[in-house]
């Protein structure tokens, strides 16, 4: 029963893992050189749809977005139905404990042909509550209140939000405010609007659009505001470089189509672009960190020789362009974000590798290569909450790179990383989805999840 709840779940599969250390919580919200080489082809191939890689080799991430989103054979266009939504809430309290609460979700998959319920839509709306209630303790509420949600799945995050505030703030907070979701399936916004719309029309939106295309965004919006995503990060593409051994230079992979038309293939390519450029440079991972750095050099290279191991490294493109983008035109924002710090028994080779998982007739297969994807496979990736931050404070202009000689003035942002039993024990409601015998799946379940918060500050050193 244990596994057939794991392969029920999205990306939490492995939900029952060991438990990550923990801190206790702040009181946040109280008061290189490249030397070019020859372009290689790897043996790394697989069968797909001509429809995603035409006569030119593309990148990686054009690919991944390609396979997840393309409007017709994307994942999430073939899977319109592809998340799930509850008919009613689960009385977790009615429940006995972890047996029955499986038994119960087991019934639920098999009754329903879709391919996961996402955390928020399981506990609801207590879920949604604990993250309306962290906005709430922090918001400044001098100005309307603002959130954007990226990525809204089902809506039911909206809903629960905004249920909350209607019932717990100031009527002038809930009569002001806007919730715009920035949707980029078309099926998944109008279920939003269903969802939402009934409930708070004249205060919800929908824009069906892709958040990390700074067109759509208009012009810069200087008042504070709220931006939520929720298992968003580990859906947006990612790049890839790879090096021979220990001591060759990082190159670019692409991806092109072999000679049979039908085939695929890795391309390496001296780093050339812009945005792969940035994110090797922040998170620095040519850097030897240590006094002895010309040895350790030296002892790579002498190792490179009599054992060379390739090295392959998955970098967050996605995720620095769109806070490029969002930081650009919310430049006060808040941020709320929750998603897997780390997915065990990934088979595809790499640092910070993703899963590549399709569900057929109630089970699932991953598979050991991101080229087998084929418009029905979901394509996700960890999050290094580490990085996520770097990149968060390189966007708000707080952390300077190296290269970077601009005199603009940067604004410091203040950030904490919480496992989500943390952030829902300070912010939520646990007794709400917490069994007879005392288990809780939202405490209890969720250990390679976190919540990452980061919010603006007045210093500017």
């Amino acid at each position: 029963m244990l596994m057939q709840q794991q392969r029920n779940i999205k990306r939490t599969r492995r939900m029952f893992a060991r438990t990550l250390a923990s801190a206790k919580v702040p009181l946040l919200f109280h008061t290189s050189k490249v030397t070019p080489t020859q372009t290689l082809v790897r043996p790394f191939e697989a069968l797909f749809s001509t429809h995603i890689v035409d006569e030119k080799p593309i990148l990686v991430r054009d690919f991944i977005h390609s396979a997840l989103y393309h409007p017709i054979h994307g994942y999430f266009s073939q899977r319109s139905r592809s998340v799930g939504v509850l008919q009613k809430s689960i009385k977790f309290n009615h429940l006995e404990g972890r047996k029955a609460y499986m038994r119960y979700l087991d019934d639920v998959y098999k009754k329903s042909d879709i391919s996961w319920f996402t955390p928020v839509e399981l506990f609801k709306p207590w879920y949604a509550h604990g993250i309306a209630e962290a906005i709430m303790r922090t918001a400044n509420f001098s100005v309307p209140l603002k959130i954007y949600e990226i990525g809204g799945g089902s809506g039911i995050c909206a809903k629960g939000i905004m249920d909350y505030i209607k019932l717990n703030a100031p009527d002038k907070v809930y009569n002001n405010m806007t919730y715009i979701s920035v949707e980029i399936s078309p099926s998944l916004a109008e279920i939003q609007r269903e969802t939402v719309g009934h409930s708070h029309l004249s205060k919800f939106r929908v824009e069906c659009r892709d958040a990390a295309d700074r067109s759509g965004w208009g012009d810069v919006e200087h008042q504070p505001c709220w931006v939520i995503m929720l298992e968003v990060l580990d859906n947006l593409p990612h790049d890839l470089v790879y090096s021979e051994n220990q001591v060759s230079p990082w190159m670019e992979v692409w991806v092109k189509r072999q000679h049979d038309r039908e085939t695929l293939s890795e391309l390496y390519k001296p780093l050339q672009d812009s945005l792969i450029s940035r994110c090797v440079e922040i998170m620095d991972i040519d850097k030897t960190h240590t006094p002895q750095g010309g040895v350790m050099v030296k002892a790579k290279s002498i190792l490179s020789k009599f054992y060379p191991k390739p090295r392959r490294c998955w970098l967050p493109t996605g995720c620095l362009k769109l806070l490029e983008v969002l930081h650009g035109v919310l430049p006060k924002m808040s941020l709320i974000a929750s998603d897997f710090s780390y997915l065990p028994d990934v088979k595809i080779p790499g640092e910070r590798a993703p899963l590549v998982s399709t569900k057929k007739d109630g089970s699932s297969t991953d598979y050991g290569s991101y080229l087998d994807a084929e418009g029905n496979a979901d394509i996700f990736f960890p999050t290094d909450f580490w990085l996520l931050e770097r990149i968060d404070h390189y966007c708000s202009g707080w952390l300077k790179l190296p290269k970077d000689h601009s005199s603009k003035q940067a604004k410091k942002r203040r950030t904490i990383m919480l496992d989500t039993s943390y952030f829902m024990e300070e912010f939520g409601l646990p007794s709400k989805t917490r069994t007879k015998d005392g288990y809780n799946p939202l405490l209890d379940d969720f250990k390679n999840t976190k919540f990452y918060l980061s919010v603006p500050t007045h210093n500017t050193q």
